[in-house]
């Protein structure tokens, strides 16, 4: 392979197929509905639970953040970091359980920021909490999908009518919060 600017990773479109240039611009409709969201809200002084805009102005950063991350590749150079330094440390050779304990450890994560954002957004109406939903799935997935694990990323290439897994995991939950944006314009 090519020498790249980190090892063999070098910046570039991530995904240049149709199905990843609509996840992308799925991210940026589903920010700029949360945007809208946010600037109804502050328009009109509706009354809100104590956390509920602090939650979905981060929603609103993660989304421009990993619509960007998307055909940017970030991961990838986070990943091939990870190859580097176990290559380097001699750890490379017992890659497997060190793949399954980063899978751990970010379903943990997943779960505590789940938790912890369920307990900043609490009386917040139903639709704060399918957006939180979904944005812990995006969270995940893309932690996962970071790690780039060669079976994981076979089980994402899998393809059901031409559609690839991995454009459905990742729309799936941008789906849901797009929803529960537009939903929580409409609930007082």
């Amino acid at each position: 392979m090519n020498p790249g600017l980190i090892g063999n990773w070098s910046p570039g479109i991530g995904d240049p197929s149709m199905g990843g240039w609509l996840t992308v611009v799925m991210y940026f409709i589903a920010a700029w509905v949360v945007w809208r969201l946010l600037r109804n809200w502050r328009a009109s002084g509706t009354q809100l639970a104590q956390n509920e805009p602090w939650f979905w102005r981060a929603l609103l950063v993660a989304l421009i953040f990993l619509g960007l991350n998307k055909q940017l590749d970030l991961q990838s150079a986070f990943t091939e970091i990870g190859r580097i330094v176990t290559h380097r440390w001699g750890w490379y050779e017992d890659r497997r359980q060190l793949q399954m304990a980063f899978i751990a450890g970010a379903a943990l994560m997943g779960l505590t920021l789940f938790a912890v954002t369920v307990q900043l957004t609490w009386g917040a109406p139903a639709p704060t909490i399918w957006a939180l939903v979904g944005g812990t799935g995006l969270v995940v997935f893309v932690v996962i999908r970071a790690a780039s694990f060669h079976h994981v990323d076979e089980a994402l290439g899998f393809q059901f009518s031409g559609l690839r897994l991995n454009w459905l995991v990742e729309m799936g939950p941008l789906m849901l919060i797009i929803a529960s944006a537009w939903r929580r314009r409409r609930v007082r």
